[in-house]
């Protein structure tokens, strides 16, 4: 059979996605690296710590156990209790387990939940930066992404006013993210209760909140939307294991909503993963039970890399970069460096053609801001050892010297 006739056509919205730049910029490097160059790569959105050792050992005893068969569908009841309690305990909110959907990463949930929720020609605003996955997830189930712009001037915040400029009478969803991924923002009570005073004229938009990076804080508190009064009935909380639990190959997140979208979300994961694995939902209960000791000193070293590269930063003429308060990026603006040129006559004219500059000229891989919906700054991820990030910064340092 001759195949060179078949019509390959795709789904067109399948077509007009995007590919991950976070994971094209990793996988760049990585070929560097399997090529002999000395890459750091500060483009990784993932801790650089193990697994802590409680829940390394839960895994295990699941398998020794025989926990290796399907489970219930949006995760086993145990997990579930386990998340209620969780849920109860950090966030003063009062879920039933039927209301908690576990599956495999936060960033399933997040796109069940917009999948779920929005029908063609709804709007889904989100603020930018965003992180790179939402406007795709918004295209793909029909919906047109509405992106608010922030700046670094106002530590890349969106502002209720913004919020109320941004809605319409098709506006379905708002997605946020606190703190954020890949400012490192942080919203604050305040904050977060002037957005729900704007929602309260909007009574159809429903709150997707991601808040994966919850427990990656340093000079801030967190405070789950839902927790506002008004808001759990139109608000989906969406968590996760990887990144506080320096889980990320483990895969496994959740959501918890009210029960309506709660059971749209189960019903659509069963028809397209099922539930997570059953034995890194064992690990995840262990996760939620253990001592939070290693939580607390992997954030503490996040905190003290922070500041080196903060520090380092500051001191490049022309960078300006906002004090994150969370998750473990740095967002400088670059724009003093667009349009300028290396000493071999490559023209900067975008974020991406300086972080290709870098990397391929100076082996530092960062990620540019275009794909976050900012193009004006570059995502510095310190999740790394403290050599790996000075070296990085001198070489940034000299790179962004060089251009003329």
């Amino acid at each position: 059979m001759d195949h060179s006739t078949m019509d390959r056509h795709l789904n067109p919205r399948v077509e007009a996605m995007k590919p991950s730049a976070t994971l094209a910029m990793s996988a760049r490097a990585k070929a560097l690296k399997r090529e002999g160059r000395p890459v750091i790569a500060l483009s990784a959105g993932e801790p650089d710590f193990d697994t802590p050792e409680p829940i390394r050992a839960a895994g295990i005893r699941a398998i020794e156990e025989g926990h290796t068969h399907y489970t219930a569908n949006p995760g086993t009841p145990e997990l579930r209790e386990a998340l209620a309690r969780k849920f109860r305990d950090d966030n003063g909110l009062t879920y039933e387990p039927s209301d908690i959907v576990c599956s495999n990463g936060a960033k399933q949930s997040v796109a069940q939940s917009v999948f779920v929720l929005c029908r063609p020609g709804d709007e889904v605003v989100i603020p930018a930066p965003y992180w790179v996955s939402y406007p795709e997830m918004a295209r793909l189930a029909g919906a047109e992404p509405v992106v608010v712009e922030t700046s670094a001037e106002r530590d890349y915040k969106m502002q209720p006013e913004d919020l109320e400029a941004a809605l319409t009478d098709r506006s379905r969803v708002l997605l946020l993210n606190s703190p954020s991924n890949p400012t490192g923002a942080v919203y604050a009570r305040d904050e977060l209760e002037a957005f729900a005073e704007v929602l309260r004229g909007y009574e159809d938009v429903v709150v997707v909140s991601d808040e994966i990076y919850e427990h990656v804080l340093y000079d801030a508190e967190h405070v789950s939307f839902a927790a506002l009064p008004g808001m759990k009935e139109r608000t989906v909380t969406v968590n996760g294991f990887s990144k506080a639990y320096a889980m990320t190959g483990w895969r496994l997140g959740y959501l918890a909503a009210p029960s309506w979208i709660a059971s749209a979300a189960a019903k659509m994961q069963s028809q397209l993963t099922s539930a997570p694995s059953s034995i890194t939902q064992q690990a995840g209960i262990a996760a939620l039970e253990m001592d939070p000791e290693p939580v607390r000193q992997m954030v503490r070293a996040f905190r003290e890399r922070r500041a080196f590269v903060l520090d380092a930063l500051t001191k490049i003429p022309g960078i300006e970069c906002p004090k994150p308060e969370g998750a473990f990026y740095l967002f400088p603006d670059i724009a003093h460096y667009l349009g300028t040129a290396s000493p071999s006559g490559r023209a900067i004219e975008t974020s991406t053609d300086l972080c290709f500059y870098l990397l391929e000229e100076y082996d530092v891989a960062l990620v540019p801001g275009d794909a976050f919906g900012a193009p004006s700054g570059v995502r510095i991820s310190y999740a790394a050892s403290s050599g790996d990030l000075r070296t990085a910064m001198q070489r940034i340092e000299t790179g962004l010297a060089a251009l003329h």
